[in-house]
Formats: C-alpha cells, structure tokens, sequence
C-alpha cells in the first residue's frame, strides 16, 4: 500500500462518550451582539494578516508611552514583540480608569475575608494607594528590574503591591502563602528578591496562620532579603529589617508618574515545582502578560459594565494574575476578593459569599463545581444565585456530569459553564467557547481564540486524525507564552522546545473531535503502562466522575509487581448515597467504557480529596497513600491537611 493509500488510524474507541458530546446552544440570555462583533473583528484581521496582526489589534485596545515599530523579532524560544514600544501596566489597569470620570468612583475591589471583615476599593482610592505604595518601594531603593516577593493571600494590599511594582517598573514573585519557610526560602533564594511583602497573620479554615513567623525563618536562608514590609493586622511588634505598611504608605506624596516599561521586560515570574529539584521561575514580560490578560477576560468572560467578578482562586495560582491582578482590571471590572476557604465553616460559603456580593460571574477550578455538586441540591435551593450569567472553569479536566449539573441548576437553570485550558508557561487560556457566542460541549475546551494555533502531533511529531488521541502542541508564537526560564534560558529552550522543533511542546495529551473540539486529556506523564497497554488516568476519571452518586474522583497510577502499573480510583459520594451500589457501578462503567485492561484495582471511599487552595486535586499524595499507607510528601500546598487522614483511613480499610 502506498503512503497515498495508507488507512487514517482508527478513532480512538475509549473517547467515545467525549467524541459524542453534542452541541449544547448558549440561551438566548447568554448571547452577546456586542461581543460576537468585536470577536468577529478580531478573527478578520487574524484569517486575512495572520496571528500577529491580531496581537496588534489587542494592543491597539491598551494605552502605549512610545508606540512599537515592528510586532515581532524572532520566533519560539527568542521573540521580541512590540519591538521599540514602552508602556505601563499600572496605566492601563489604575490610572487610565481613575482619570476617566465614568470609571473613577467604580468599585475595582470588594474584598471579604473569612472572619466577615469587608473592604471596598474604587479605582480612584486605588491609584492613591499604589502611588503611595511605588514611593515607599523607591524609599527603600527597589527600582525598575528590582525583584519583590509577595508572600501574601488574597487582601486588599496585595493589589495594591502588585501595582505599585508594575508602576516602578519592578519584578514582582507570588510566593503562595500555604509554603513552609524552605519552600518559601528557596523562591526567594531564586528569584534573588530584595523585598517581602508579607502579613503577621491570615485566618484559613478557623485558624491564624503565622505568615511572618515564616517569613522570618525563611529569611535566615535568603540573605539577599533586604527589607520586609508587613501588613500588621493583629499588632504584632516589628524588628529590624521589617516595616510597618500602613505607616510605609502614610510617609509617601501621592506623586508617582508611571515609569516607561520596555514591552519585553520582566513583568513578574511565577515559579513552578517542574520534576526537578529546583523550581522554574516563569518569566512574563509586560506588553506579553497584559496583552494576553486582557484577551483572556475579553474572550473568556465577557465582561460588561455592571458585572460582579469573583476569581474564586488564591493569588498564589496564575490565574489570579491574570483575571484579578491584571485581566479584571485592564476592562476596569469590579473584583470580588476573598481571602479564606470557601468551603469553610461549611461548603455553603460559597454560595453566601456569591449571593451576598450579587456576583454574576465566577471563575474557579472544576473541582468546585464538584465541590458543589457533593454538597447537594438543597443547598442550592436554600441559597440561590439569580444574578450569577456564567461560571468559568480551567486547571484540570471538567468532566460532563458535573458540568450538566451546574448547568441546569445554578442560576436559572441554563448557566454557561465555559472550560478553558492554559498552563503557566503559556500565560493565560488559549482554547475554550467564547463567552456570549459560541456554542458549548459539555467537558470540552472548546476552539483556539484568535492569536493560537495548535496541533495534535504523534509521538513522531506528525499530526493525527480527528478522533484520535495525541500531543498537544503550539505551533507559532504568540506574546504571552513564557519569555524564558529565570537565570536559565537553556532549560528554558530544552523543556520546551526540544522534543518537538519549531513548535511548543505543552506535555499534555488531547483529542479534537469532529466539531473541531479540543478535549485536552491531562498530563502525558499521567499515562499509565498496564501490561504494555498505554491508558490514560483522566479518561479512567471523567468515566468515574460521571456514575451516579459520585461527587469527586480522582484515578492514579500505582506500582504493580506483575502489571507495571494498575489504575486506583479515590471516590467521593453524595450524601446518602449507597458504597456499594456505587462502587459496583464505577467498576462496571470503567469495564465497559474503556475495557477490562483499565480495571480498577483499588477503588477507596474517602470524605474529601487533597486539594491545594487554588481547588486543583493532589494526586502525587493519593498515589503515596495507595502505594505506601502513608503520606510523607510536601504537603505544604494543601488547602485542608485533614483531608489526608480521610484518604489514609480509606485506604487502611480497605487494604
């Protein structure tokens, strides 16, 4: 047979439910003529000038000190966009809304906190607060290129640091404020900070975290460390090296031009923990982060002028940066901030906190639909959320029951729930159903926004059929993907771009279906050998999560001496809901929907899965429990570290 003749490969048989997935139309409440036009703009420019006229399009929409020459230098692992072009990030998220008399007096932040305490912000008592804030940064001799650390959680004041950095000209680091003094130590050691913005105290979960106790400590490893700036909530006596902010800011004009940024200059990094010992510092640059932040809101949210926006995650996970630090406000949003667990004294929260606040849109991880879900229907019933327009999800797979449930019973019973898919490196969501346009899938990622091209490539690198299951890759650059690795551009150019020249490689796995869907599967590395046969561990979850009585799941990967490998599955119920009734039917569909080689060999029934705070499930904790009955892993990033002795009784019994 000649290669002309060779047979397409056959659609993948264990992706059946996803490939079917039907079209779900937006309600009529749900469309948007004014944002179908401006997207119907944007895709004109990209389909007749490529995507690089689309990424000038977006900066067209922003305010420039010194307008670019040329869009783009180069290509993946050294493009220079905006070339000669300077601007500000604080400009166009602070002051370009305090100086117009339409915005000025608007709300840009309601924050609450877990106590109750609540605190309001307009964009006009925001501007005074971060020039203040830019003059004690320049008191203290931080200037453009300069790092800060912000070892903070979600207040009122890590907004305004956040910008005051922006406004210098200075590099700012989020260092999440669940780490323990070595893991915040060695970010700092990295990042080479001279700056810590920190707080003595922060409620989660009923109880008072010690934030600059841990600072402290983390500061005998970091000498670099220069000063630490404190938010003193609870009157707690400083020491040397350490400021008061509210006297910090007291001493400050309110006289603070915006520095020109050159368009390529690091805007912030955000490390992540990567397989190797030493964290990668994701390097962002200006122009890039806003550009993309902007079109990420644009796109994926869909604000109008009197929507409440609530990014239901922690500062410490990029997506906050994106929509709450940089995206929200480069649209003038107002912002729903809250520091505390959602879930906590009860999983109601919630939904009071939404009610509350008449929010209208929410983004959040899929787990919290999940979380929800497990609550049950009275709870919705009990708090109603009339005002909410649509919920927005991305970190991990959605899975179609828990998106069908939101759906039909929040709000008025036909919310859109938007899946986005993005990753840290590529510095916001690319792929997912344009807010108040497109038309749905019930799981599904939906379609590249403009500016993005992707493949689905084979191991080979060549690109597969519709249907069948491969690589995820980027295929030309765009302004928001990842400038370099911080101090290490070679790991940059090796991680990245190595395995597949000439296109980014995003180390997950996904399908696109016949509507031209992306279903993006999980991590490659989540794919499990069992006896030879390549499974992957989220198509075993979505077919889990979606068995009657089941609230969560989560599916790893375990060592077996005569397998290799073996799927086990950690299973939270519904209230009521029979165990083993539902164990026999996840068992039974698993069988059925991928075949007798996925079979569960474990199956454990705990109250709740170890979640870190920006809702994404811990599963490199599950499967030490399943292999080992303990737990001796960094758990640093849990949002509730009772939850691990749940999983560890669950296991014990049923070992």
């Amino acid at each position: 047979m000649t290669q002309a003749q060779t047979a397409a490969p056959a659609v993948d048989e264990s992706l059946k439910a996803l490939l079917d997935e039907p079209l779900i139309p937006l309600p009529e409440s749900g469309r948007s003529a004014h944002q179908a036009g401006l997207l119907a703009e944007a895709r004109s420019v990209e389909a007749a000038e490529g995507p690089d006229a689309y990424w000038a399009w977006v900066a067209k929409r922003l305010r420039w000190i010194k307008p670019w020459t040329r869009v783009r230098e180069g290509g993946f692992g050294d493009a220079r966009w905006f070339v000669d072009g300077t601007l500000n990030i604080c400009d166009n998220c602070v002051d370009r809304h305090a100086e117009d008399p339409r915005t000025a007096q608007r709300l840009a932040l309601i924050w609450e906190t877990e106590t109750g305490q609540t605190r309001t912000m307009t964009y006009l008592e925001l501007r005074e607060a971060v020039v203040r804030c830019a003059n004690g940064l320049k008191s203290l001799g931080i200037g453009a290129g300069d790092v800060v650390a912000l070892y903070l959680p979600n207040l009122p004041e890590t907004l305004v640091a956040i910008h005051a950095c922006h406004r210098i000209g200075a590099v700012y680091t989020v260092l999440f404020s669940g780490f323990a003094p070595d893991a915040a130590a060695l970010r700092l050691q990295a990042s080479r900070a001279r700056v810590v913005f920190t707080t003595d105290t922060s409620p989660r979960r009923g109880k008072t975290v010690q934030l600059l106790d841990n600072i402290r400590r983390a500061r005998e490893q970091a000498p670099g460390v220069e000063q630490v700036i404190v938010v003193n909530r609870g009157g707690t006596a400083l020491r040397d090296g350490e400021t008061d902010y509210e006297t910090l800011l007291a001493a400050q004009s309110t006289d603070c031009p915006c520095a020109p940024v050159e368009a390529n200059a690091p805007a912030f990094l955000m490390f992540t923990s990567g397989t190797e010992s030493k964290p990668k510092g994701i390097v962002h640059t200006t122009a890039g982060f806003l550009l993309g932040s902007w079109a990420n809101v644009q796109w994926q949210i869909g604000l109008e002028d009197d929507d409440i926006y609530w990014c239901a995650t922690d500062v410490g996970w990029l997506t906050f940066p994106i929509h709450a630090i940089v995206g929200g406000p480069a649209h003038a949003a107002t912002l729903l901030w809250y520091e505390g667990s959602i879930d906590f004294p009860d999983r109601e929260r919630f939904y009071q906190i939404a009610a509350r606040h008449k929010v209208t849109r929410i983004l959040t991880a899929p787990t919290v639909l999940r979380m929800l879900r497990a609550t049950g229907d009275e709870a919705v019933r009990r708090n109603p959320l009339p005002e909410l327009r649509m919920i927005s999800v991305q970190g991990e797979p959605l899975d179609g029951e828990s998106f069908r449930w939101a759906s039909k019973t929040l709000g008025r019973g036909d919310l859109p729930i938007i899946n986005g898919y993005g990753q840290t490196e590529t510095g916001s969501t690319w792929t997912y159903p344009v807010a108040g346009v497109d038309d749905i899938k019930a799981g599904s990622c939906g379609r590249p926004v403009p500016g993005h091209c992707c493949e689905i490539v084979d191991e080979a690198g060549q690109p597969v059929a519709d249907g069948v299951k491969g690589t995820l890759v980027l295929t030309a650059p765009f302004p928001t993907l990842a400038s370099t690795i911080w101090d290490d551009h070679e790991r940059y150019l090796k991680t990245y771009f190595q395995r597949f020249p000439g296109r980014y490689f995003t180390a997950d796995e996904a399908v696109r279906d016949q509507d031209g869907h992306l279903w993006v599967l999980g991590r490659a590395d989540d794919v499990i050998n069992v006896a030879a046969h390549r499974i992957s561990t989220m198509e075993i979850e979505s077919i889990a999560a979606a068995q009657s009585g089941v609230a969560d799941a989560a599916v790893v990967g375990v060592n077996d001496a005569v397998k290799g490998t073996v799927p086990a599955a950690f299973l939270c119920l519904r209230p009521g809901e029979d165990v083993a009734r539902v164990t026999a039917a996840v068992r039974k569909a698993v069988d059925a929907g991928i075949g007798g080689i996925a079979r569960l060999e474990k199956v454990y029934i705990c109250p709740a899965l170890p979640k870190t705070r920006a809702g994404k499930t811990m599963r490199r904790l599950l499967r030490e429990a399943a292999e080992t009955g303990m737990v001796k892993g960094d758990t640093t990033g849990l949002d509730d570290p009772g939850t691990i002795d749940g999983v560890l009784a669950a296991v014990r019994s049923a070992a």
